[in-house]
């Protein structure tokens, strides 16, 4: 970091020289990790265009269409790009989808009927997916139309204690009811490694050789474009995911997908609208260009925040903080967790990360109920699209140990950016 951009820091955000050095410090003793980030970006790159030049996209796929959007061919280029990036049969892509969790929670309403099992085998799911399988608290109490009023029976497996996945526990956990087996490939809010794919492989292999007709499904939210292949490719049946993350590069408004075999996906598009419509209506609001735009976007903005995940990582590492994962282990998610361990560090982490953002930097984030949680949540999300989580967010659930989840950033540059504000609000309290 050049002395004007020092200087710049300090006359303009109050960010002193001992952070800066600090910040240099551990993205000079990272190039090397950064470097190879480079090669699956520019792989991911190619594959995106080569996906766009075969389905001849043109400013005719970015027209709008009315009512029942019947014959949107927008829409239908669209859907036929990601499953081509994602390696899938077919895709189904929807501004109707309003985030991950609906994304998630239709594939499995259109694929589980009364008895059969599903089985997550990462052990509990993210919270907010939790009130539609029927297992939280609140969806114990209330008519929510879970899976679980619906006879769709649960269980879990638990991760090794070392965070992968357990091959010989989720054999045994296999019955005659078994119909799907989930994997979360992110951390969500547990304080675990990612996935890899690697172990999804595996996984999906073993699955598939005790019953062909037991269907792979996976959550890749946070995990796409980390490699230069995705579940899809590697023998999962299905995944589900946000535009408002990864694969929307920042541009996407809103909107979620679903990616995998041509069969599951008809089925979860009866329940995305209706049983005998599927996939034939439902209007894309002319924003097909910014979705195609985004996922164009998406391989350079997710290295991005890659490295800026990384970074976060190191610093905190030498400021004696517990990290995970740690600044050199292999990542399959965007999420950098960082180990607070009090109330007060956490809200001023997430202070600093708003003050970084280039919208709402004023605002001051406060715990809250947030709907789909037990737990109150501090977040903090100073972005061009709301929720956006690959723009730059921190959040994190107000309970021990105060772990906060880092994530996101349109360009590197923010991300460090917020890397430094969250240090020098720690700063500024005594408390780094």
């Amino acid at each position: 970091m050049n002395t004007n951009i020092n200087n710049y820091l300090a006359e303009n955000f109050g960010i002193d020289r001992d952070i800066t050095t600090a910040v240099n410090r551990a993205e000079e003793s990272l190039e090397p990790q950064f470097r190879a980030l480079k090669e699956i970006a520019e792989m991911n790159q190619y594959k995106v265009l080569k996906a766009l030049q075969k389905n001849r996209i043109s400013d005719m796929h970015f027209a709008w269409n009315t009512g029942y959007g019947y014959d949107d061919a927008g829409r239908a280029a669209t859907e036929q790009v990601f499953a081509d990036v994602f390696g899938a049969e077919a895709a189904l892509v929807r501004t109707q989808i309003v985030n991950g969790t609906h994304a998630l929670n239709l594939v499995f309403s259109g694929l589980m009927r009364p008895g059969d099992e599903m089985i997550y085998v990462t052990g509990a799911p993210y919270d907010s997916l939790q009130s539609g399988i029927g297992i939280s608290e609140a969806s114990k109490e209330k008519d929510m139309g879970s899976l679980r009023e619906f006879g769709v029976k649960y269980n879990q497996v638990e991760l090794t204690d070392d965070g992968h996945l357990d091959l010989d526990k989720i054999f045994l956990a296999i019955t005659k009811d078994t119909k799907m087996i989930c994997i979360q490939r992110a951390t969500g809010y547990a304080w675990r490694r990612a996935i890899s794919l690697d172990e999804i492989e595996a996984a999906a292999t073993m699955i598939h050789e005790i019953n062909p007709d037991l269907i792979v499904m996976t959550d890749n939210c946070y995990g796409e474009f980390l490699k230069p292949v995705e579940p899809t490719n590697l023998g999962v049946d299905i995944m589900a995911g946000s535009l408002i993350k990864n694969p929307g590069g920042g541009m996407a408004l809103s909107g979620g997908y679903v990616a995998g075999r041509a069969d599951l996906v008809e089925k979860i598009s009866f329940r995305l609208t209706c049983p005998g419509i599927g996939t034939e209506c439902g209007l894309t609001f002319g924003q097909t260009r910014q979705m195609l735009q985004g996922l164009f976007m998406a391989p350079s903005v997710v290295m991005g925040a890659l490295k800026g995940a990384m970074l976060c990582a190191r610093v905190f590492e030498d400021l004696g903080y517990e990290v995970c994962p740690t600044s050199v282990d292999e990542r399959s998610d965007i999420i950098q967790a960082v180990k607070l361990e009090s109330a007060e560090k956490l809200i001023l982490f997430c202070e600093g990360i708003q003050q970084a953002a280039p919208v709402d930097s004023f605002v001051r984030p406060e715990p809250w109920a947030m709907p789909g949680y037990d737990d109150e949540i501090i977040m903090a999300a100073g972005a061009f699209v709301q929720g956006s989580s690959i723009e730059l967010s921190a959040d994190g659930p107000m309970r021990e140990p105060y772990n906060v989840y880092f994530q996101g950033g349109l360009t590197y540059e923010y991300s460090k950016m917020g890397v430094m504000m969250a240090m020098k609000k720690l700063k500024d309290a005594d408390l780094l």
